[in-house]
């Protein structure tokens, strides 16, 4: 991403932010707002499309007709969807004392990657002493 500030939305946060939820707390929806206006990159994990793609298919989650709708809203808005690679499914493996949630460690540790901060709601990963730079997505 260059010298660029990634923000990375939680699956969870990048669903607020496209239904314009007020769980996306105040903070977090200036601090999207202003990335235009800065160095930031929005950035999305493709992890979270395969957990929107299962929300979905098991009707937990209607908030478009599709995973693959949902994907394309995230990247029209000049969201940048950063790849599962292989050492981040690595370092997802090594992050010891991290809940189990597959997608959630898949998650951190493309945080940590691409040295991102992470817009989540998620306590777990907030916590996290794996993920240098936090924004609660509901402030």
């Amino acid at each position: 991403m260059g010298s660029a500030q990634v923000i990375l939305l939680d699956t969870h946060a990048a669903v607020w932010s496209v239904s314009d939820s007020k769980s996306l707390g105040r903070q977090s929806r200036r601090i999207l707002r202003q990335t235009g206006k800065t160095d930031q990159v929005v950035a999305i994990s493709a992890v979270s499309f395969w957990e929107i793609g299962l929300l979905v298919a098991k009707r937990r989650l209607r908030l478009l007709d599709s995973a693959l709708e949902f994907r394309k809203v995230v990247l029209a808005r000049g969201t940048v969807e950063l790849p599962l690679t292989g050492e981040i499914a690595i370092l997802a493996c090594e992050l010891e004392d991290l809940h189990g949630d597959p997608a959630d460690r898949f998650i951190a540790a493309t945080a940590i990657m691409y040295d991102a901060t992470l817009v989540t709601a998620d306590e777990r990963l907030l916590k996290s002493r794996y993920i240098p730079h936090k924004q609660n997505a509901e402030t």
